[in-house]
């Protein structure tokens, strides 16, 4: 892992990071080597309290000097200053920054990711697209999901690999955050993709996101998957739902039922532990697992709606 970002940030656009209530304007930053920086990630991950802290791990100078940047909310503070506490190991410093747009800042410098066919990249990296690569740009903004972090990832490598099998018509893309999932589907030929959040932050840059890539979709504001667009274009032959393991479980009922019978639930945003815990509440309403890819600490299912008649 050379670099990896997880950012959930929800301000408006026009707000700067530092001068909105809620954001401690610091950076904490953790240096070591790269096994002690991971085990600091998997200690972020998994602390309930910082799931939406936005950190970045990177390699400073090979071969083994790495570090761990965060970017907090108040609320985050104490927690966060907790779990460094508990890794003395490491090097650390905590700084105050200016009034500048720092997560658009630290999104600007991240490398392509490649998982299958698909190369997601910023507009610093537009030269560098593979030939025969399914390209998706993702401009630096607010929402979750560059392609860096281990779920989204998850997901657009799980996607490739079912795509080899079938065809997805029909796309629902649940917490879809910058859309890149809804546009992975668009981009390899579905003809009708929804994707929905519950922020409209996120609405807003996936929708700005599909008309970059020319990828069209159907964004809109939903949080409980009610809303008229998703109930009139369903059932989906492929469903991904990348948020959270609580919220997965929560809304299992609904996801399954807007799945063919047949079809594939691919679900992200939740640490191996709780798989168990996933794979119970969908098979409970007839989807059952078929693979899951790990990317530490992270999990992705690939489930098929298998009703019992």
């Amino acid at each position: 892992m050379a670099f990896s970002i997880r950012t959930r940030y929800t301000a408006p656009m026009d707000q700067h990071p530092s001068s909105a209530p809620d954001i401690a304007p610091r950076k904490l930053s953790a240096r070591g080597t790269k096994t002690q920086c991971e085990a600091l990630v998997r200690a972020l991950d998994a602390d309930p309290v910082l799931e939406d802290l936005t950190h970045a791990i990177y390699v400073i100078e090979e071969p083994d000097h790495w570090c761990v940047d965060t970017y907090p909310m108040n609320e985050h503070l104490p927690a966060l200053r907790a779990v460094m506490a508990q890794h003395p190991e490491l090097k650390h410093s905590d700084e105050p920054l200016g009034d500048a747009d720092w997560i658009a800042m630290s999104l600007s410098g991240l490398p392509p990711v490649e998982a299958g066919r698909f190369f997601v990249y910023g507009a610093h990296d537009k030269g560098r697209v593979p030939q025969n690569a399914i390209s998706l740009a993702i401009e630096a903004g607010v929402a979750f999901g560059t392609g860096h972090h281990g779920t989204t990832e998850g997901c657009l490598s799980a996607f490739h690999d079912v795509r080899k099998q079938r065809a997805f018509p029909r796309v629902l893309d649940v917490g879809t955050g910058t859309g890149v999932l809804a546009m992975a589907a668009r981009k390899t030929g579905s003809r009708v993709v929804v994707g929905t959040d519950m922020d409209p932050d996120s609405v807003r840059i996936a929708r700005e996101n599909t008309r970059l890539n020319r990828a069209p979709a159907r964004m809109v504001e939903d949080s409980s998957l009610t809303h008229p667009t998703v109930r009139e274009n369903g059932p989906y032959d492929l469903v991904f739902a990348n948020i959270l393991a609580g919220p997965l479980v929560q809304l299992a009922p609904k996801i399954v039922r807007l799945t063919q019978p047949g079809g594939i639930i691919i679900l992200s945003g939740l640490l191996h532990y709780q798989m168990q815990t996933v794979c119970a509440a969908y098979r409970r309403q007839g989807a059952v697992l078929k693979s899951n890819v790990r990317r530490d600490p992270w999990r992705t299912l690939v489930l098929q709606h298998q009703p019992r008649f």
